[in-house]
């Protein structure tokens, strides 16, 4: 018997796992999900989901994307980028590769180049001509972290529980 020739990529497997990590995400209108992986070993040192931070409820806050500031979202949710260098927990993101549904932002851009990781492989670019996502791009590029868009020949993955 031969090995299986149908199996995924690594960069499949971890852009399945950032999209997997969406899932968990309460926000009704942006589900963004990211995995941060060695890129030596190609081991999972994190995953992250757009939420509120812990210990505030998701049913206190708004949810909104309009209106006055306060009651909207973006005062308090975290993003998944930021969510997964903050659930590290101590290991060590030097040269590290972020895997993420969504372009970062100005915000988390600065804490990627902050950990010290080095590669961005991203599945949406949708704000890509926005001041932040442009900020972003500018700041990522002057740091030497290197950004390309995800690609793949697989539509779908399915997960079957049954």
């Amino acid at each position: 018997m031969t090995k299986r020739n149908d199996y995924i990529s690594w960069d499949d497997y971890f852009m399945g796992l950032a999209l997997l990590s969406s899932k968990r995400s309460k926000d009704p209108s942006s589900q963004v999900g990211a995995c941060i992986v060695d890129s030596r070993s190609n081991r999972i040192l994190s995953v992250g989901y757009n939420g509120l931070p812990r210990f505030c409820s998701d049913d206190e806050y708004p949810w909104t994307r309009e209106g006055d500031s306060m009651e909207t979202k973006y005062f308090y949710v975290v993003h998944a980028e930021l969510n997964a260098i903050l659930n590290c927990r101590g290991a060590n993101l030097e040269e590290s590769r972020l895997y993420t549904t969504l372009f970062p932002c100005n915000e988390c851009a600065k804490a990627i180049i902050q950990s010290g990781m080095k590669q961005i492989v991203y599945l949406s670019d949708k704000y890509s001509d926005t001041d932040i996502v442009k900020a972003s791009k500018r700041m990522l590029t002057s740091a030497g972290v290197e950004f390309y868009r995800f690609e793949t020949d697989i539509d779908c993955l399915n997960l079957n529980f049954k």
